[in-house]
């Protein structure tokens, strides 16, 4: 099982739609327990650059593998 990105910073930002904690949208928290292995994987990649673009700092773990 791949670790979830959160982190306990569940904040979504008003003007992105992003978490503050961990950069996804409310649809992707809503849709993890449901997303494959791949699809999580694919997700976790792109958090970090999503995050800086959108001036916020990755605030966990991009690395993690199976828990």
């Amino acid at each position: 099982m791949i670790e979830s990105p959160c982190n306990g910073i569940c904040q979504l930002h008003p003007q992105t739609g992003l978490c503050r904690g961990c950069g996804r949208n409310g649809s992707e928290i809503a849709a993890w327990p449901s997303l494959s292995r791949a699809d999580r994987l694919s997700l976790l990649k792109l958090l970090p650059e999503r995050m800086r673009g959108a001036g916020m700092k990755p605030s966990f773990n991009k690395d993690r593998g199976d828990a």
